[in-house]
C-alpha cells in the first residue's frame, strides 16, 4: 500500500468526480493508496482539511504557510499560532514552509523568518516540518542547520546530491514527486539512487506535476503508485517492495519524537 505524503486536497480538480472529494479519495484507495497527508499553504486551509480528516481515518494534514504567500499571511504564522493549530492528532506536520526565490525575491527576509518559526513550532510539538525550496537550496540548508532542525521532509525534491546529503545529515527525509518519472529527469534519478532507502518518501504534490504517463494532466493522489514505480526502477526493487519501504518510512517519520 502507498502513502501520498503531500497532496493539496483543497486544490484538486474534482470535475471527474462531480465535485466529490470522497470519490477521488476512494479512487486512490482502489489504486492502492492507504494514507494521505493534505498540505496547507495558508493558515485558513486547516479549516477545510480538518473537516476532510474528520470524515476519513486515513487522512491527516499539515498546518502552515507556503513561502509564496503574501507577507501578511506569513506574519500571522507565529510560533504560538502554529503550535495552537498543531495540537490535534490529525495534524501530522508543520508546513509547507521554506524558501522560494523562483517566484519572488521581494520578501526574502519574511520567508526566512517564517521558515524559522515553522521549525521552532515543529520542535515544540515534535512533529515534522515539510520544506519547500526553489532557487534557494543553499539558504534553505543554512536555515535547517542554523535552527538545528532534525525532523522534516524536503518535499518534491529536484536538487543535487550536495543538497540531498546536507539535509540527510540533518536527519531529514527526501520526498520525490512525479518529476522523478519524467523522461528528461535522469539527473534527478541519479541523485535518487544515492539516497538511502530508509529516507525515501513519495508524493504527488497534486494537483501539480502528474507523473508519466499522465504528465500534463491534473494530478491526483491515485497517481502516487507511478512515482513509486519510477523509484522501484531506480533502486532495482519491485513495486511492492517500494510501497512497503516508503510506507514504513512515513510511519517512522510520524513516530519520531
Amino acid at each position: 500500500m502507498f502513502v501520498d505524503t503531500h497532496c493539496h486536497l483543497t486544490m484538486l480538480n474534482l470535475e471527474p468526480y462531480a465535485g466529490n472529494l470522497d470519490l477521488a479519495l476512494q479512487q486512490a484507495r482502489d489504486a492502492g493508496v492507504s494514507k494521505f497527508m493534505g498540505i496547507s499553504v495558508d493558515l485558513d486551509d486547516h479549516l477545510v482539511l480538518a473537516e476532510i480528516a474528520a470524515r476519513h481515518v486515513d487522512v491527516g494534514y499539515s498546518v502552515g504557510v507556503h513561502p509564496c504567500e503574501d507577507p501578511e499571511m506569513m506574519q500571522r504564522a507565529t510560533v504560538e499560532k502554529l503550535v495552537q493549530l498543531a495540537q490535534t492528532d490529525k495534524v501530522w506536520a508543520l508546513g509547507e514552509t521554506g524558501l522560494d526565490y523562483f517566484h519572488s525575491t521581494e520578501f526574502i527576509e519574511e520567508q526566512k523568518q517564517c521558515f524559522a518559526r515553522h521549525i521552532h513550532a515543529s520542535q515544540i510539538v515534535r512533529k515534522p516540518v515539510v520544506v519547500h525550496t526553489r532557487s534557494a537550496k543553499h539558504e534553505t540548508v543554512d536555515i535547517i542547520r542554523a535552527e538545528k532542525s532534525t525532523h522534516g521532509i524536503l518535499h518534491c525534491f529536484t536538487e543535487d546530491w550536495e543538497t540531498a546529503k546536507a539535509v540527510l545529515d540533518c536527519g531529514y527525509y527526501i520526498s520525490f514527486s512525479g518529476i522523478v518519472s519524467f523522461k528528461n529527469a535522469q539527473d534527478l534519478r541519479d541523485v535518487a539512487r544515492q539516497v538511502p532507502l530508509d529516507r525515501v518518501l513519495i508524493e504527488t504534490d497534486s494537483p501539480y506535476l502528474a507523473p508519466m504517463p499522465y504528465r500534463g494532466r491534473s494530478n491526483e493522489p491515485k497517481y502516487v503508485p507511478y512515482v513509486a514505480k519510477a523509484l522501484s526502477d531506480v533502486y532495482d526493487k519491485t513495486l511492492e517492495e517500494m510501497a512497503f519501504i516508503t510506507t514504513q518510512n512515513f510511519e517512522n517519520l510520524l513516530q519520531q519524537k
